[in-house]
Formats: structure tokens, sequence, C-alpha cells
């Protein structure tokens, strides 16, 4: 996938469009400039099947139970700029999607740091040690 915006992909999107709660005043009432693209991952041919896992299993939040992926848009005031930053957060998403995640390296407390952790134990212990009644 080395261009995220080939033409099979846009073939297998769909975009709708409706009404925006967004800036626009009055326009807002008379103008579909909301849009929703819809891709269907469950049916692509785009990405093969290890892709697909990768993607449901990191954009499960935006997948429906039919497998299809939403993302909305409604922040400009013009449809066409909508639809651009659709396809802008889609390349994101897949972007962040495919980027492979930083192993942890296991590391230990330092000894200056454990002696902290104990001096401010201790500090606590005495200030309830003052609070009881004798």
């Amino acid at each position: 996938m080395n261009t995220l915006r080939s033409q099979a992909l846009l073939h297998e999107l769909t975009f709708i469009t409706s009404r925006s709660s967004g800036p626009g005043g009055q326009n807002v009432n008379k103008v579909n400039s909301k849009v929703t693209l819809k891709w269907d991952l469950a049916h692509t041919s785009i990405l093969n099947a290890d892709q697909k896992e990768i993607v449901f299993k990191k954009l499960a939040s935006r997948i429906t139970t039919g497998g299809v992926l939403m993302i909305t848009s409604q922040d400009k005031r013009s449809q066409l700029e909508n639809k651009a930053a659709v396809l802008s957060k889609l390349d994101q998403l897949l972007i962040k999607a495919f980027a492979p995640t930083k192993l942890r390296k296991a590391t230990k407390p330092s000894k200056a740091a454990k002696h902290k952790r104990i001096k401010t134990k201790k500090l606590q212990s005495e200030k309830k040690q003052w609070r009881q009644k004798p």
C-alpha cells in the first residue's frame, strides 16, 4: 500500500452526506455538508488477510459489526473540504494502524528512586503516627 489513495481504494469507498451541526449559521439548515466515509473492510480486495486483521484489531472502535469502517467530518463549511478531511483522517488512521509498535525495554528502578520511595513512605508513616491518640 504505497499510495493510500489509489484508484482501487477510491472505488471501494462510499461517501454519504447529511446535514451538519458544525459552523455555517443558517447555511447548516439547508446544505448537506457533513461527510461520512464508509469502507467495507470485510470484503475489500486491497488489503490481504494479515493487514485486515491488523486494521480490525487497531481500529475496532470505528468498525461496525458488519465490518464497515466509518469516519465522519463536519468541521468545515463545505462538503468538499469535509470530504478531503475524511480522506486525510483515513490516511492518518491507516498509517497509525500499520506503524510498528515499539517493544518495551524492561528496566529496574535506580537505587536513588528506591531510596526516595522508602523515605517518603517513612515520612508518611511518621505523620500518621503523630495523628494517633496516645
